[in-house]
C-alpha cells in the first residue's frame, strides 16, 4: 500500500502513521531500529528497494531523505509505504528542495521509533564528517558507500580523516567473505610468515584499496595494489610466504579458485555482494567496527591510498 501526502508536514505524517496502524494492527515495538536514508529523488528507489530487502532480517522503519530539483521552497511531499510495498518495514520518504532538507533533523524527530537505534545510509556521496552531518550526529551507527561516489579513493581518504567510531562503509562490507576465506586459509599449516601481498581489482574500486590495507595492517607486510581495467570488483588475492604462493582468484565475478603450493586447487563460490546483503549484513550489529577502524585509519597509509 502507498499512500501520497503532497504539500504536507510530518506532524500530519506521524499522525497518518499512528492512524493506518491503529487499523492494520501493526505493531511499533516489532520494529527493532530506525533507518535514515539520505539520498536524492533518482537514486531513492533503488536504495529503499535494498533496504526493504533488508528489513525481512531487522524490521525497521525507514525513513527517506530525498532532496529533488523540481519542488517549490521550502515544500514537503512525503509518501507512506506499507505491507508488500515495504517489506517488514514502514517506508515514510519524504521529498523536498535543498533548502528543506537542510533541517533534515526538524523533520526526522516527529518520525522516529521511541527507544529505538538510529542508523544513518548515504548509498551514494557522503558527507564530508558523517559524525558531525546533521543527520549523522543523530545516529550510533552511520553507513557510507565510497565506491557509488564520484570519486571512491578520494572518498575513502575524507573518510579516513573524519573517521569517528561508528562509521563503516560499504566498501568494507563487500570485502567480508575474501576476508574470512584468507583469514581461514592462513590458520593453516605451514605457518609462515607473509613476505608479500599483492591484490587486484577493477580501478577506483574503493573494495580493493580496503582489502590491501587490511592485509598490510594485520600481516604487517609490504602491500601491492594492481589495477585491472574491466574487471568485476575484486579479481585476485595473492600472498608470497617461503614454501609458495597463496592465490585467491575470482575472475569471472562468480567463482574463485583458491590455489596454494603442494595442495589441490578449490573452487568456491563467490559471487560479488548484492547491495541488500551488504545492507543486512551492517545492520545486524550497531556496535563500533573496530577494525575498519584500523584499517580506515592506519592500514591505508601503508598503501598509498
Amino acid at each position: 500500500m502507498i499512500i501520497d501526502l503532497p504539500q504536507t508536514t510530518t506532524s500530519t505524517v506521524a499522525k497518518k502513521l499512528i492512524k493506518l496502524r491503529q487499523e492494520g494492527g501493526a505493531v511499533a515495538l516489532g520494529r527493532v531500529l530506525t533507518l535514515l536514508i539520505i539520498t536524492d529523488e533518482q537514486d531513492a528507489d533503488e536504495a529503499i528497494d535494498a533496504a526493504n530487502d533488508a528489513s525481512r532480517e531487522h524490521p525497521c522503519r525507514i525513513i527517506v531523505l530525498a532532496s529533488t530539483t523540481n519542488a517549490s521552497d521550502n515544500s514537503l511531499d512525503a509518501q507512506i509505504r506499507l505491507g508488500g510495498d515495504a517489506g517488514a518495514s514502514e517506508v515514510v520518504v519524504l521529498k523536498g528542495p535543498a533548502s528543506t532538507m537542510e533541517h533534515a533533523d526538524t523533520l526526522i524527530m516527529p518520525l522516529l521509533l521511541p527507544d529505538a537505534p538510529i542508523v544513518a545510509w548515504w548509498p551514494h556521496e557522503a558527507p564530508a564528517h558523517p559524525a558531525k552531518d546533521i543527520v549523522g550526529s543523530m545516529a550510533s551507527r552511520r553507513i557510507t558507500d565510497s565506491y557509488s561516489s564520484a570519486d571512491p579513493c578520494g572518498t575513502l581518504r575524507r573518510l579516513a580523516a573524519a573517521y569517528t567510531p561508528g562509521d563503516t562503509d560499504l566498501a568494507w562490507t563487500r570485502t567480508t567473505i575474501w576476508r574470512g576465506l584468507i583469514a581461514a586459509t592462513l590458520d593453516q599449516p605451514p605457518f609462515e610468515p607473509v613476505e608479500k601481498v599483492v591484490v587486484e581489482g577493477v580501478p577506483d574500486h574503493s573494495s580493493v584499496d580496503l582489502l590491501g590495507a587490511w592485509l598490510g595492517h594485520a600481516l604487517d607486510t609490504e602491500v601491492e595494489i594492481r589495477r585491472t581495467p574491466g574487471a568485476q570488483a575484486v579479481t585476485r588475492i595473492t600472498l608470497e610466504r617461503a614454501s609458495g604462493q597463496i592465490s585467491l582468484s575470482r575472475p569471472s565475478g562468480k567463482v574463485a579458485t583458491l590455489a596454494q603450493s603442494g595442495q589441490p586447487d578449490h573452487r568456491i563460490a563467490l559471487p560479488v555482494r548484492q547491495l541488500h546483503e551488504c545492507i543486512a549484513e551492517e545492520l545486524r550489529r550497531l556496535d563500533p567496527d573496530e577494525m575498519y577502524g584500523e584499517v580506515l585509519t592506519r592500514g591505508l597509509t601503508r598503501i598509498g591510498a
